[in-house]
């Protein structure tokens, strides 16, 4: 499932323009992207909290809508190499992704909100496949997640009763690709013991 893309929505503010120059700084430094996506997590941290008014200097109004049918992306920017896009997500209580993976490295941080994320470890015995949940990971506002495949198998859901926005970060064009997620996952899955 591919949410609804609107790329290159409305301009960005000078706090997101800071963001995407701070971000192509690391990613021109050509590192492993284990230790890439770390360092866009550092990066994107301080980005995240809106200000004590409640005034956000991040997304514009336009970047802040959701979708009342599944969740919605917003592509901010995408890099003209191809070498990374800085998406929006917006959330309405309730929504989530399926099970799966991405196509690249990639940084997550809550904007506001809460969401939930649900990891998984794929176990295999030679003749069937089936996912097993390792992880329930509470992500409130200011909170960051950074990871490279192979392992990143999760599921994230809005875990409040209001509007969650969260910045990704992937190391990949999602504008032309359309999407971050390499594989859905509709298998079985256990909870680990």
């Amino acid at each position: 499932m591919t949410p609804p893309a609107t790329v290159g929505s409305d301009r960005l503010t000078e706090r997101m323009a800071a963001l995407v120059s701070e971000i192509r700084a690391v990613v021109d430094r050509g590192l492993p992207p284990e230790l890439t996506a770390y360092l866009v997590g550092e990066r994107l941290a301080p980005h995240l909290l809106t200000a004590p008014d409640g005034s956000d200097a991040l997304l514009t109004p336009a970047q802040r809508e959701g979708d009342p049918q599944r969740y919605r992306q917003h592509v901010l920017h995408a890099e003209a190499d191809g070498s990374f896009s800085v998406v929006a997500l917006v959330w309405l209580p309730g929504q989530h992704t399926p099970i799966h993976d991405h196509v690249s490295w990639c940084v997550a941080g809550v904007h506001q909100g809460q969401e939930s994320e649900t990891r998984y470890r794929l176990v295999s015995d030679g003749r069937s496949s089936r996912l097993v949940e390792t992880e329930h990971v509470a992500g409130p506002a200011g909170t960051v997640a950074a990871f490279a495949p192979p392992g990143d198998i999760h599921l994230v859901r809005n875990s409040c009763s209001t509007t969650a926005i969260s910045i990704h970060v992937y190391g990949a064009d999602v504008s032309r690709l359309g999407t971050s997620i390499r594989r859905v996952y509709r298998l079985p899955a256990d909870q680990e013991r």
